[in-house]
């Protein structure tokens, strides 16, 4: 088969232009070229696929670093090829196709951009997928399941993966033969690429699955329960293995922890603020305060309690790794906005005899 083109040559644009002129030209060229508009033309309908590649490549800024750097290596004929760079010389004429994996760091630029990583057929290795997930504050305290839901890759269940209709006879590609890749390069430079009609299964379909429409893949909404660890701390990540797309790869969970309308935390230790009333806070009382995990708690607040006063209940904190911190209840003295005439006199009165100032 012949070799693609220079991408910035399908596409008719310069190497700095940018990203909307490759819009512009994309679309001038697609609608020129598209299938629709050239029905008995075999030659559009190559040329339509060849624009399409060209597009997904450039109009991808971390697709087309890496293209730039193989380009500049003579990968596609440009003029700065490889026989003009660092004294090195291209390869010659008819030496072949060769697996990209030979050639180090050079053939990871390039597999990452159609990704896949040298050889017939062979799947890039599985990547993590990363989401993130806020969790209640007592559950990050406590531990216990979270449930997440993702929009996620997975295999058909109607075929299989295979693509095929049900009762569809599958043959062998007849692009790539059943290798599952084919040559791509110019200029004596070739690699594998995987094969765009089988999509590098190295077979097609006489009736593609109505489910996925011959791909082998559908999208899907699944729900996975997240275990949290008991004290787990704002920003950590949780790896669940083999729970990526299609069961490859693992998920990796960040954990964001809601606050608490009560308690904060300080490393082990938690902190809960208490209301307590000036009669309180002078005369002395006991008060029934809620733990982490529901428990009632009796607290003595001593007289003459100090507003911002902390009060320590042992071994009532959070629990991690064999340790437990404790928890302190802070007495904040609440005052009522408002006084009745009797009620300022009794004040006034009080504030006489115990040498107060107003």
């Amino acid at each position: 088969m012949a070799a693609p083109r220079d991408y910035y040559q399908v596409l008719g644009v310069a190497e700095a232009a940018t990203t909307d002129e490759i819009k512009k030209a994309f679309r001038r060229l697609a609608k020129q070229y598209h299938p629709d508009r050239n029905p008995n033309n075999p030659q559009a309908a190559e040329r339509f696929k060849e624009i399409n590649e060209a597009h997904d490549v450039l109009s991808d800024a971390g697709k087309r670093k890496k293209y730039d750097q193989m380009r500049r290596y003579g990968a596609f004929g440009s003029p700065e090829g490889a026989g003009s760079r660092r004294g090195r010389s291209a390869p010659q004429s008819g030496a072949g196709d060769f697996d990209i994996s030979d050639l180090g760091g050079l053939g990871d630029i390039f597999s990452s951009i159609f990704g896949r990583r040298g050889g017939a057929g062979r799947e890039a290795e599985p990547e993590d997928t990363e989401t993130e997930v806020t969790i209640p504050f007592r559950v990050a305290g406590l531990g216990g399941a979270v449930p997440i839901t993702l929009a996620m890759t997975e295999v058909c269940p109607t075929c299989g993966g295979n693509g095929a209709a049900k009762g569809a006879t599958i043959s062998t590609c007849p692009e790539c033969k059943g290798r599952g890749t084919v040559s791509f390069g110019q200029g004596g430079f070739a690699v594998n690429r995987p094969c765009p009609v089988c999509r590098g299964k190295g077979t097609v379909p006489s009736q593609r699955c109505p489910t996925c429409q011959g791909s082998g893949e559908v999208r899907v909404e699944k729900r996975i329960n997240v275990d949290i660890p008991a004290g787990v701390e704002e920003g950590a990540r949780i790896r669940l293995r083999n729970q990526g797309p299609k069961g490859r790869g693992d998920l990796i969970v960040q954990i964001h922890i809601a606050p608490d309308r009560f308690f904060r935390r300080e490393g082990l230790d938690l902190i809960g603020v208490v209301p307590i009333n000036l009669a309180q806070a002078l005369l002395g009382s006991r008060i029934k305060v809620k733990t982490l995990d529901d428990k009632r708690v009796v607290l003595r607040i001593p007289p003459g309690t100090q507003h911002g006063q902390k009060f320590r209940i042992p071994e009532h904190g959070i629990e991690k790794n064999g340790r437990r911190g404790d928890m302190y209840v802070e007495a904040h003295v609440t005052l009522p906005e408002k006084l009745s005439a009797e009620e300022q006199e009794a004040v006034k009165s009080f504030a006489e005899k115990a040498g107060l100032k107003y």
